[in-house]
C-alpha cells in the first residue's frame, strides 16, 4: 500500500513560486534584486573573510587602547632604573615548593628573590638582572648559611660562624670584603645588600660597608661605631639604631632623613627605610615616620598604631606584623604591595624589598605579594611596556583619527564645490590642491619642529601635529570627491533639484554627497592607516610626540640600536607588531569596503 505524505501532497517548485506571487510574494532571485544597496554592501562585506578578520582585529585593538588605560594608567614622569630592561614574564613571587614549611630566611631583590631553607641551602627565583646571580657558592665553600639579603643585582649571605659571602654583580668592589672587617676578626650578625653597596654589622656593634662609594655617603661617628644594634638603608642614606635606642643618621649631609624627631630618641626598637621616608618603631608599638610622603608611604592607618611588633620596608611601601599575628601594608600600591594576604597561622617574620613582600608564618609557610612580573617587560627606564603600549596606541589612534577628520572635511568641501561648479573656480581649487600636495610633508614637519623648538608645550605640539597631518593630506580625497561629483551632477535627480529651486550647497551636500558617501568612507579608512603610520614615523625620528608621552612611534625610537635589538627584543617587537597589525587590519577593512561597494574593482 502506497504511503501518503505526512502533511499532504507536496507542491512543485513552480507552483509554489506561482502561489507566492499570487499571495503577494516573489521568487528568491527577484527578492535579492530588490535588496537595498546598503544591505547588499553589508552582505558583500560580511562575506569577505579577510575584511571581517581585519575589522574584528582592529576593533579589539581599538577597544583595548581606549578602555584598558583606565585600568592600567601610567605616570608620565615615572621611571625606575632598578626595573630597567626586565624581560616579559611572571613568577617573581613563585616561591619554590621545597621552602614551604622549611624556610629559614627570605629576601626580595629588584626583580628576583632569594631564600634559605633550614639546612642552609640557597634558592633563587624571579627574573635575574645578571647571569652571575646564578653562580651560587657551594655549601662546602660557605658552610651552613643562616641569613641572606638580595639587592639590585647581587646577594650577600651570612653563615652560622659569622662569615660573609657574596655573589652576583661584582662591579665597584661588590665582591671584595673590607680588609678592616676581616682583620677585626669578630663574627658578623647581620648583612644587607643595598643599592650597589653592601653592609655588615658585627657582634661587637661595628658597621662596615663596601661597594660603590659615590651613591651613598656613609660617615660613622666614632662614638657610634661599636655601639650599633641595628641599621637600615635606602638609595640615599644609611641610618643606625644604637644599643641605647637612639636613631643616628650616618651622613654628614642634612636631608629630610636626618630630621629625627627628638621625642622618640631612646625608645626606638626597630627602624625601616623606604627610598623617601624613615619609620621608627618604639616600645609602645607605635610607628613614627619622617621624610617625603611619596606615594602615601607615610600614611599609616591610625588603627595600626600601638599594635605593631615588627616592621620592614620596600622601595615605597611598609609592611608590619601586628600584635595578633596578622600583617598589614601601606604606601605605594602600583604592583599590589599593600594587599597583604590573610594567614592561616600567626606571622613570625616579614621581609620587604623593592616592590615585593614576604611573610613567614609560625608553621614555616611563606606567602608573597607585590610585583610578580611584567606582561611585556620594561624599557630602559623601567617603565611597563604593556601599559605604554595601550596608552601609546590611544595616542597614535587619536592623532590619526582627528587628522583624518580634518582632511576629510576639507577634502569633501573643496572637492564638492570644485566638481559641481566647474569653470574657473574648479581650475583655481585644483591648482591649490596641486600646490598643497607638492609640499614635502616630512621635511616640512622637521623644519617646523626645529623652528618652534621648546617654545610650545607638549600638548600644543600634539595638537599641531594633528592639524598639520589634516591640512596637508586632504588633496587626495578632494580629487576623489571632485571626480565623483562630476559624474553625479549630470544625473536626473540633480536636474530635478535645480528645477525645484534647491540651492547649490543643498544640492551638493544634501543630494550628491549621500550618493558618494561610501567612496569617502573607504578613502577615509585607508587614510586613517596612513596618518597613523605618518605620526609614528614622525615620533620615531624624534619630531612627533616626544617623551614622556607614549606613542608606538617613540617607543620604537627608543629601541633603535643594535644592543636593544639583540638583547631586549620585547622593546621593539611588541610596538612594531601593534602598529603593523593595526594598519594592516585597517587597510583590509578599507579594501573590503571598496570591493563591497564596487564589485567590479576585483576584476580590474
Amino acid at each position: 500500500m502506497a504511503k501518503k505524505p505526512l502533511f499532504g501532497k507536496r507542491k512543485s517548485t513552480a507552483a509554489a513560486a506561482a502561489q507566492r506571487m499570487v499571495m503577494g510574494g516573489m521568487p528568491q532571485e527577484e527578492e535579492e534584486l530588490m535588496q537595498s544597496p546598503a544591505r547588499m554592501v553589508v552582505q558583500s562585506f560580511t562575506h569577505d573573510i579577510v575584511a571581517m578578520v581585519g575589522l574584528v582585529l582592529f576593533l579589539i585593538m581599538f577597544l583595548c587602547c581606549i578602555v584598558l588605560p583606565f585600568f592600567f594608567p601610567i605616570e608620565l614622569h615615572y621611571q625606575d632604573v632598578t626595573q630597567a630592561n626586565v624581560a616579559p614574564g611572571f613568577g617573581m613571587l613563585k616561591v619554590p615548593s621545597q621552602l614551604q614549611g622549611n624556610v629559614q630566611d627570605i629576601s626580595a631583590g629588584s626583580t628576583f628573590s632569594v631564600a634559605l631553607d633550614k639546612d642552609g641551602n640557597v634558592y633563587e627565583w624571579g627574573t635575574f638582572p645578571t647571569e652571575k646571580l646564578k653562580n651560587i657558592p657551594s655549601t662546602a665553600e660557605t658552610g651552613r648559611l643562616v641569613q641572606v639579603s638580595a639587592g639590585l643585582d647581587h646577594v650577600v649571605a651570612l653563615n652560622e660562624d659569622g662569615e660573609v659571602f657574596t655573589w652576583g654583580n661584582d662591579r665597584m668592589g661588590l665582591a671584595t670584603l673590607p680588609v678592616e672587617m676581616r682583620a677585626a676578626g669578630g663574627p658578623v650578625k647581620k648583612v644587607s645588600a643595598g643599592y650597589q653597596f653592601s653592609l655588615a654589622l658585627t657582634e661587637s656593634g661595628r658597621l662596615y660597608n663596601w661597594g660603590s662609594a659615590y651613591l651613598v655617603n656613609i660617615s660613622i661617628p666614632s662614638e657610634v661605631q661599636g655601639n650599633i644594634k641595628d641599621f637600615d638603608e635606602n638609595t640615599n642614606i644609611v641610618i643606625a639604631l644604637t644599643n641605647d635606642g637612639e636613631v643616628v643618621p650616618l651622613s654628614t649631609k642634612q636631608s629630610v632623613f636626618t630630621n629625627v624627631p627628638d621625642e622618640i630618641q631612646g625608645s626606638v626598637v626597630q627602624i625601616a627605610l623606604t627610598d623617601e621616608s624613615v619609620a621608627a618603631l618604639t616600645e609602645d608599638g607605635r610607628v613614627h615616620l619622617w621624610g617625603n610622603n611619596v606615594n602615601h608611604s607615610m600614611d599609616i592607618p591610625e588603627e595600626l598604631q600601638g599594635r605593631v611588633k615588627s616592621i620592614s620596608a620596600g622601595r615605597y611601601h611598609y609592611t608590619a606584623i601586628l600584635d595578633d599575628g596578622t600583617v598589614a601594608s601601606w604606601g605605594n600600591d602600583n604592583f599590589g604591595q599593600t594587599k597583604a594576604p590573610s594567614l592561616n597561622s600567626a606571622a613570625s617574620a616579614v621581609s620587604s624589598g623593592y616592590y615585593a613582600s614576604y611573610v613567614i608564618t609560625e608553621d614555616g609557610q611563606v606567602k608573597g605579594w607585590g610585583l610578580d612580573g611584567y606582561l611585556m617587560g620594561t624599557d630602559n627606564m623601567g617603565r611597563d611596556v604593556f601599559r605604554r603600549m595601550i596608552v601609546g596606541g590611544r595616542m597614535t589612534m587619536t592623532v590619526g583619527a582627528i587628522a583624518v577628520i580634518i582632511s576629510t572635511i576639507i577634502g569633501v568641501i573643496v572637492g564638492g564645490i570644485s566638481g559641481y561648479k566647474g569653470g574657473k573656480l574648479d581650475n583655481l581649487l585644483m591648482r591649490l590642491t596641486e600646490i598643497v600636495s607638492s609640499i614635502p610633508f616630512l621635511p616640512f614637519c622637521i623644519i617646523l619642529s626645529s623652528i618652534l623648538g621648546n617654545s610650545i608645550s607638549e600638548t600644543q605640539r600634539i595638537i599641531l601635529i594633528m592639524f598639520i597631518l589634516g591640512l596637508l593630506s586632504w588633496p587626495g580625497i578632494a580629487r576623489l570627491v571632485r571626480g565623483s561629483v562630476l559624474a553625479e551632477r549630470e544625473q536626473e535627480f540633480v536636474t530635478a533639484a535645480k528645477a525645484l529651486g534647491v540651492k547649490e550647497f543643498g544640492i551638493i551636500f544634501r543630494h550628491i554627497l549621500p550618493n558618494i558617501i561610501t567612496v569617502i568612507i573607504v578613502n577615509a579608512t585607508l587614510d586613517f592607516a596612513t596618518c597613523m603610520l605618518t605620526e609614528s614615523s614622525l615620533s620615531f625620528i624624534g619630531f612627533g610626540v616626544s617623551e614622556p608621552n607614549a606613542t608606538w612611534g617613540n617607543m620604537l625610537n627608543g629601541a633603535q640600536n643594535g644592543q636593544v635589538i639583540e638583547n631586549y627584543w620585547w622593546r621593539w617587537v611588541f610596538p612594531s607588531l601593534a602598529l603593523g597589525l593595526c594598519t594592516i587590519s585597517i587597510n583590509c577593512v578599507g579594501d573590503g569596503l571598496r570591493d563591497a561597494i564596487d564589485p567590479k574593482s576585483k576584476e580590474r
